[in-house]
């Protein structure tokens, strides 16, 4: 399984998001600003977490994006999900397993099973609001995002 900068970023906007976002909608430009990150990027990472139904989105003066639900209730594992797609390590296991006829002979797959069921674990197992705590320990008396 590989992490593209899609999935970081898109953890990142949302990071940025809740720590921001809690007065007033947050702009794109704003958020890429702070994170050293491009607009058009992150124009194109939003579309999929508003698809996803973890944004929502304000038109005008003072518009931009806040979170629809609170830090606790995403995952990062839905965020990978709704960015990345399959978050598996094979094509073999997983949530869009591809059938393969010699699964019920093949030793390997338990390996692959296993793996899958400890990343999904760790994954689910972290919220946004983990990632919160954790970045408001690294900033204590600093910078903030």
């Amino acid at each position: 399984m590989y992490i593209s900068s899609r999935g970081r970023y898109a953890l990142k906007l949302l990071l940025d998001l809740a720590i921001h976002g809690k007065e007033k909608p947050v702009s794109i430009k704003d958020i890429a600003k702070r994170n050293e990150i491009s607009e058009k990027y992150l124009e194109q990472i939003i579309s999929r977490l508003y698809v996803a139904g973890f944004v929502q989105g304000k038109r005008g003066l003072n518009g931009g994006y806040t979170l629809i639900m609170k830090p606790e209730s995403y995952t990062i594992g839905m965020i990978l999900k709704a960015t990345e797609g399959s978050i598996s390590p094979t094509s073999c296991v997983g949530d869009n397993a591809i059938y393969c006829e010699g699964r019920s002979k093949c030793a390997t797959v338990k390996v692959w099973e296993k793996l899958d069921n400890a990343i999904s674990n760790v994954l689910e197992g972290i919220t946004l609001l983990d990632v919160i705590n954790w970045q408001t320990e690294l900033t204590k008396g600093g910078e903030e995002l």
